[in-house]
């Protein structure tokens, strides 16, 4: 195999484009697209030396770019235990995060609770029908049956990076139908 050569005075003439191109399909969203690609750079021209030259120049960036995409949906995916769907409300003197604020407490209910709580219930089983099925048996399993990670990988047939990008899709739906719909 031959010794690739590295030259960082040229990966963005040569590179960027093709790392926006292969991040924005997997964030979805072009700042942090942008970022990504930026920090690639950074980390790679701080471990230049422990470039060996084994794969081409964009390979090895590539490489790196992955390993910043898994952070990215690790560090977003990091708050186990919270809630999975977060919505803020803004109404005439408050605003805050709906789950954190106002769940509500099981021996303080009112006959206006029981109904939001169906009203809730009803909207998330209808968005919930409007997801992809792949991204609707994700969601159940983790957010609603709380199964781990490991249990659905298996189970789907997925690896882990897959799957939080699969979650995170389903959240984001969830969250933009459940405002839609519900609210």
């Amino acid at each position: 195999m031959p010794n690739h050569q590295i030259n960082p005075n040229k990966w963005i003439d040569l590179y960027s484009d093709y790392l926006y191109n292969y991040t924005i399909t997997r964030v979805n969203d072009k700042v942090i697209a942008q970022d990504l690609v930026q920090d690639t750079f950074l980390a790679g021209l701080k471990s230049m030396k422990n470039f060996k030259g084994e794969a081409s120049e964009r390979t090895w960036l590539i490489s790196i770019l992955k390993r910043k995409i898994i952070d990215y949906y690790r560090k977003i995916n990091s708050n186990k235990g919270k809630a999975e769907v977060r919505m803020s409300y803004n109404d005439a003197e408050t605003e805050g995060d709906w789950l954190e604020e106002r769940v509500a407490d099981p021996f303080d209910k009112t006959a206006e609770d029981d109904m939001q709580n169906n009203e809730l219930g009803n909207a998330i089983h209808n968005c919930l029908g409007k997801l992809p099925s792949k991204q609707a048996d994700v969601f159940k399993m983790k957010t609603i049956l709380g199964y781990e990670t490991e249990t659905i990988c298996n189970e789907l047939n997925i690896t882990p990076s897959n799957l939080w990008v699969i979650i995170h899709r389903a959240r984001t739906a969830m969250a933009d139908c459940l405002e839609k719909n519900w609210f």
